[in-house]
Protein backbone atom coordinates (compact mmCIF):
# COMPACT_ATOMS: atom_id res chain seq x y z
CA UNK A 1 0.00 0.00 0.00
CA UNK A 2 2.71 2.65 0.83
CA UNK A 3 4.71 2.73 -1.91
CA UNK A 4 5.78 4.97 -4.62
CA UNK A 5 4.29 8.73 -5.52
CA UNK A 6 0.97 9.51 -3.37
CA UNK A 7 -0.03 12.55 -3.77
CA UNK A 8 -1.08 14.91 -1.12
CA UNK A 9 -4.30 16.19 -2.88
CA UNK A 10 -5.80 19.29 -3.15
CA UNK A 11 -9.15 19.87 -1.86
CA UNK A 12 -11.22 22.11 -4.83
CA UNK A 13 -13.89 24.38 -4.04
CA UNK A 14 -16.69 26.30 -6.05
CA UNK A 15 -17.39 29.89 -6.61
CA UNK A 16 -19.34 30.22 -3.45
CA UNK A 17 -16.31 28.29 -1.32
CA UNK A 18 -18.38 24.94 -1.84
CA UNK A 19 -16.84 21.58 -1.99
CA UNK A 20 -16.60 20.89 -5.80
CA UNK A 21 -17.35 17.58 -5.79
CA UNK A 22 -17.14 17.23 -9.79
CA UNK A 23 -13.61 18.61 -9.92
CA UNK A 24 -12.73 16.39 -6.79
CA UNK A 25 -13.70 13.20 -8.93
CA UNK A 26 -11.90 14.81 -11.73
CA UNK A 27 -8.54 15.10 -9.93
CA UNK A 28 -9.03 11.66 -8.64
CA UNK A 29 -9.40 10.28 -11.98
CA UNK A 30 -6.80 12.50 -13.47
CA UNK A 31 -3.77 11.18 -10.97
CA UNK A 32 -4.96 7.15 -11.23
CA UNK A 33 -4.44 7.77 -15.40
CA UNK A 34 -0.96 9.48 -14.82
CA UNK A 35 0.35 6.47 -12.61
CA UNK A 36 0.10 8.08 -9.45
CA UNK A 37 0.24 5.25 -6.53
CA UNK A 38 -1.40 6.51 -3.82
CA UNK A 39 -3.82 9.42 -2.93
CA UNK A 40 -4.13 10.95 0.48
CA UNK A 41 -7.66 13.28 0.91
CA UNK A 42 -7.85 15.87 3.58
CA UNK A 43 -4.10 16.33 4.45
CA UNK A 44 -2.76 19.43 4.84
CA UNK A 45 -2.73 20.05 1.29
CA UNK A 46 -6.46 19.39 1.40
CA UNK A 47 -7.61 22.62 3.62
CA UNK A 48 -8.41 19.71 6.42
CA UNK A 49 -7.66 22.19 9.01
CA UNK A 50 -11.27 24.51 7.51
CA UNK A 51 -13.13 21.20 6.41
CA UNK A 52 -16.20 20.84 8.23
CA UNK A 53 -16.98 16.84 9.52
CA UNK A 54 -19.46 16.28 7.01
CA UNK A 55 -17.27 17.46 4.02
CA UNK A 56 -14.12 15.97 5.08
CA UNK A 57 -16.38 12.41 5.17
CA UNK A 58 -17.48 13.41 1.62
CA UNK A 59 -13.98 14.17 0.39
CA UNK A 60 -12.85 10.86 1.40
CA UNK A 61 -15.91 9.25 0.17
CA UNK A 62 -15.59 10.68 -3.32
CA UNK A 63 -11.71 9.65 -3.27
CA UNK A 64 -12.56 5.96 -2.36
CA UNK A 65 -15.65 5.99 -5.07
CA UNK A 66 -13.80 7.57 -8.02
CA UNK A 67 -10.37 5.55 -7.00
CA UNK A 68 -12.41 2.25 -6.98
CA UNK A 69 -9.97 -0.02 -5.79
CA UNK A 70 -7.26 1.12 -7.99
CA UNK A 71 -4.84 3.10 -6.20
CA UNK A 72 -5.13 2.75 -2.12
CA UNK A 73 -6.72 5.95 -0.45
CA UNK A 74 -5.01 7.16 2.85
CA UNK A 75 -7.16 9.81 4.44
CA UNK A 76 -6.10 12.48 6.39
CA UNK A 77 -8.21 11.83 9.97
CA UNK A 78 -5.48 13.76 12.40
CA UNK A 79 -6.52 16.54 15.19
CA UNK A 80 -4.92 17.92 18.34
CA UNK A 81 -8.04 16.43 20.10
CA UNK A 82 -7.85 12.77 20.43
CA UNK A 83 -11.48 11.85 20.32
CA UNK A 84 -11.85 13.56 17.76
CA UNK A 85 -9.04 11.96 15.48
CA UNK A 86 -10.68 8.79 16.71
CA UNK A 87 -14.30 10.12 15.31
CA UNK A 88 -12.53 10.70 11.94
CA UNK A 89 -10.45 8.11 11.50
CA UNK A 90 -13.30 5.66 12.30
CA UNK A 91 -15.27 7.12 9.60
CA UNK A 92 -12.92 7.15 7.19
CA UNK A 93 -12.75 3.51 7.69
CA UNK A 94 -16.45 3.31 7.10
CA UNK A 95 -16.37 5.15 4.23
CA UNK A 96 -13.82 2.69 2.98
CA UNK A 97 -10.61 4.28 3.06
CA UNK A 98 -7.25 1.80 3.06
CA UNK A 99 -5.58 3.68 5.58
CA UNK A 100 -5.05 6.80 7.72
CA UNK A 101 -2.93 9.50 8.15
CA UNK A 102 -2.35 11.47 11.49
CA UNK A 103 -0.65 14.41 11.95
CA UNK A 104 1.08 15.12 15.17
CA UNK A 105 -1.42 17.29 17.60
CA UNK A 106 -0.72 20.60 16.97
CA UNK A 107 -1.32 23.48 19.48
CA UNK A 108 -1.58 21.78 22.47
CA UNK A 109 2.19 20.89 22.65
CA UNK A 110 2.35 17.60 24.27
CA UNK A 111 5.36 15.65 25.63
CA UNK A 112 6.53 12.35 23.94
CA UNK A 113 4.46 10.62 26.45
CA UNK A 114 1.29 12.61 25.45
CA UNK A 115 2.29 12.23 22.09
CA UNK A 116 2.38 8.27 22.54
CA UNK A 117 -0.38 7.80 24.46
CA UNK A 118 -2.69 9.80 21.47
CA UNK A 119 -2.13 7.57 18.62
CA UNK A 120 -1.84 4.50 21.21
CA UNK A 121 -5.40 5.76 22.14
CA UNK A 122 -6.31 5.74 17.83
CA UNK A 123 -4.66 2.77 17.46
CA UNK A 124 -6.63 0.78 19.85
CA UNK A 125 -10.06 2.41 18.78
CA UNK A 126 -9.66 2.03 15.23
CA UNK A 127 -8.50 -0.98 13.29
CA UNK A 128 -7.42 0.39 10.18
CA UNK A 129 -3.63 0.88 9.04
CA UNK A 130 -2.44 4.38 10.47
CA UNK A 131 0.69 6.38 9.53
CA UNK A 132 1.93 8.87 12.13
CA UNK A 133 3.11 12.17 10.40
CA UNK A 134 5.69 14.15 11.94
CA UNK A 135 5.73 17.76 10.94
CA UNK A 136 7.09 20.07 13.67
CA UNK A 137 6.90 23.13 11.06
CA UNK A 138 3.09 22.75 11.01
CA UNK A 139 2.71 21.46 14.65
CA UNK A 140 5.00 22.88 16.76
CA UNK A 141 6.09 19.54 18.45
CA UNK A 142 8.78 16.85 16.91
CA UNK A 143 7.96 13.49 17.43
CA UNK A 144 11.49 11.64 18.66
CA UNK A 145 12.55 8.64 16.80
CA UNK A 146 12.25 7.09 20.82
CA UNK A 147 8.62 7.66 20.85
CA UNK A 148 8.24 6.22 17.19
CA UNK A 149 9.59 3.20 18.12
CA UNK A 150 7.63 2.47 21.39
CA UNK A 151 4.92 2.86 18.82
CA UNK A 152 6.27 0.23 16.60
CA UNK A 153 4.41 -2.35 19.48
CA UNK A 154 0.72 -1.23 17.47
CA UNK A 155 0.37 -4.07 14.64
CA UNK A 156 -1.99 -1.50 12.83
CA UNK A 157 0.73 1.50 13.35
CA UNK A 158 2.72 1.04 10.31
CA UNK A 159 4.43 3.72 8.68
CA UNK A 160 5.32 7.30 9.17
CA UNK A 161 5.28 10.50 6.97
CA UNK A 162 8.73 12.22 8.16
CA UNK A 163 8.31 15.99 6.85
CA UNK A 164 11.19 17.30 8.93
CA UNK A 165 13.12 17.37 6.18
CA UNK A 166 16.05 15.79 7.83
CA UNK A 167 18.18 12.67 6.86
CA UNK A 168 19.65 12.23 10.29
CA UNK A 169 15.96 11.90 12.11
CA UNK A 170 15.05 9.92 9.51
CA UNK A 171 17.93 7.16 9.62
CA UNK A 172 17.77 6.94 12.89
CA UNK A 173 14.10 5.94 12.75
CA UNK A 174 14.82 3.42 10.53
CA UNK A 175 17.55 2.26 12.68
CA UNK A 176 15.76 2.37 15.21
CA UNK A 177 11.98 0.48 13.03
CA UNK A 178 13.79 -1.65 10.54
CA UNK A 179 10.97 -3.18 8.79
CA UNK A 180 8.25 -2.70 11.34
CA UNK A 181 7.47 0.96 9.80
CA UNK A 182 7.53 1.79 6.23
CA UNK A 183 9.04 5.25 6.20
CA UNK A 184 7.42 7.74 3.57
CA UNK A 185 9.00 11.08 2.61
CA UNK A 186 7.42 14.06 3.77
CA UNK A 187 9.91 16.52 1.96
CA UNK A 188 9.91 16.63 -2.11
CA UNK A 189 13.56 18.27 -1.61
CA UNK A 190 13.95 15.32 -0.12
CA UNK A 191 12.59 12.42 -1.60
CA UNK A 192 15.37 11.08 -3.79
CA UNK A 193 18.18 11.11 -0.62
CA UNK A 194 15.62 9.24 1.81
CA UNK A 195 14.64 6.68 -0.76
CA UNK A 196 19.07 5.73 -0.88
CA UNK A 197 18.28 5.75 3.00
CA UNK A 198 15.13 3.31 2.80
CA UNK A 199 12.21 4.97 2.60
CA UNK A 200 9.67 3.23 0.53
CA UNK A 201 7.32 6.42 -0.62
CA UNK A 202 6.78 9.89 -1.13
CA UNK A 203 3.49 12.11 0.63
CA UNK A 204 4.24 14.85 -2.02
CA UNK A 205 2.52 18.29 -2.91
CA UNK A 206 4.51 18.56 -6.13
CA UNK A 207 2.80 15.33 -7.12
CA UNK A 208 -0.35 17.42 -7.32
CA UNK A 209 0.90 19.09 -11.01
CA UNK A 210 3.46 16.97 -12.39
CA UNK A 211 1.93 13.44 -11.10
CA UNK A 212 3.29 10.98 -14.11
CA UNK A 213 6.83 12.54 -13.58
CA UNK A 214 6.92 11.81 -9.97
CA UNK A 215 5.30 8.41 -10.04
CA UNK A 216 8.11 7.73 -12.92
CA UNK A 217 11.02 8.94 -10.10
CA UNK A 218 9.80 6.06 -8.05
CA UNK A 219 9.66 3.63 -10.99
CA UNK A 220 12.43 3.88 -12.97
CA UNK A 221 14.27 3.75 -9.24
CA UNK A 222 12.41 0.45 -8.39
CA UNK A 223 14.23 -0.61 -11.91
CA UNK A 224 17.35 0.41 -10.22
CA UNK A 225 17.54 3.54 -12.91
CA UNK A 226 19.19 5.79 -10.75
CA UNK A 227 20.61 7.78 -12.72
CA UNK A 228 17.04 8.62 -14.52
CA UNK A 229 15.82 9.03 -10.45
CA UNK A 230 18.49 11.83 -10.55
CA UNK A 231 17.54 13.14 -13.45
CA UNK A 232 13.96 13.40 -12.87
CA UNK A 233 14.26 14.45 -8.91
CA UNK A 234 16.42 17.74 -10.17
CA UNK A 235 13.93 18.41 -13.00
CA UNK A 236 11.31 18.47 -10.30
CA UNK A 237 13.32 21.15 -7.82
CA UNK A 238 12.14 24.21 -9.49
CA UNK A 239 8.90 23.00 -8.90
CA UNK A 240 9.10 22.11 -5.28
CA UNK A 241 10.59 25.31 -4.77
CA UNK A 242 7.70 26.92 -5.96
CA UNK A 243 5.31 25.07 -4.42
CA UNK A 244 6.54 26.71 -0.79
CA UNK A 245 6.90 30.09 -2.50
CA UNK A 246 4.18 31.25 -0.12
CA UNK A 247 2.33 28.84 2.50
CA UNK A 248 1.13 25.41 1.07
CA UNK A 249 -1.33 25.03 -0.29
CA UNK A 250 -1.69 28.60 -1.60
CA UNK A 251 0.87 27.80 -4.44
CA UNK A 252 -0.04 24.23 -5.42
CA UNK A 253 -3.90 25.64 -5.25
CA UNK A 254 -2.67 28.72 -7.58
CA UNK A 255 -1.01 26.51 -9.67
CA UNK A 256 -3.83 23.63 -10.49
CA UNK A 257 -5.83 26.76 -11.24
CA UNK A 258 -3.72 28.23 -13.98
CA UNK A 259 -3.40 24.82 -15.99
CA UNK A 260 -6.96 25.29 -15.59
CA UNK A 261 -7.61 21.73 -13.28
CA UNK A 262 -9.89 23.51 -10.40
CA UNK A 263 -11.08 26.93 -9.40
CA UNK A 264 -8.22 29.05 -7.43
CA UNK A 265 -10.42 28.99 -4.63
CA UNK A 266 -8.67 29.19 -1.05
CA UNK A 267 -10.56 29.55 2.79
CA UNK A 268 -9.39 32.13 5.18
CA UNK A 269 -7.02 32.50 7.21
CA UNK A 270 -5.35 31.18 3.48
CA UNK A 271 -5.98 34.05 0.89
CA UNK A 272 -4.93 34.56 -2.25
CA UNK A 273 -0.78 34.39 -3.90
CA UNK A 274 0.49 37.82 -3.84
CA UNK A 275 0.74 39.35 -7.30
CA UNK A 276 4.80 39.43 -7.53
CA UNK A 277 4.88 35.44 -6.30
CA UNK A 278 1.74 34.98 -9.22
CA UNK A 279 4.37 35.72 -11.69
CA UNK A 280 7.40 33.52 -10.16
CA UNK A 281 4.96 30.68 -10.59
CA UNK A 282 4.00 30.88 -13.87
CA UNK A 283 6.86 31.58 -15.05
CA UNK A 284 8.06 28.46 -13.25
CA UNK A 285 5.18 26.61 -14.46
CA UNK A 286 5.75 27.79 -17.91
CA UNK A 287 9.23 26.69 -18.37
CA UNK A 288 8.44 23.40 -17.14
CA UNK A 289 5.78 22.99 -19.88
CA UNK A 290 2.68 23.09 -17.70
CA UNK A 291 0.63 25.85 -19.22
CA UNK A 292 -0.44 26.35 -22.53
CA UNK A 293 0.53 29.10 -23.55
CA UNK A 294 4.14 28.51 -23.33
CA UNK A 295 4.17 24.82 -24.37
CA UNK A 296 2.63 26.09 -27.80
Amino acid sequence: MFQGSIVALATPFDADGGLDERRLAELVEWHVDQGTHGIVPCGTTGESATLSHGEHLRVVEICVETAAGRVPIIAGTGSNSTSEAITLTRRAKEAGADAALLIAPYYNKPTQEGLFRHHQAIAEAVDIPQVLYNVPGRTVVNMAPETVERLCAFDNIVAIKEATGSVAVTGEIIRRCGDRMAVISGDDFSNLGLLAMGAVAAISVTANIVPADMSAMFNVWDKHDFGRAQELHYQMIPLHTAMFIETSPIPVKTALAMMGRIGEQLRLPLCPIGEANREVLRETLADYGLLKERAA
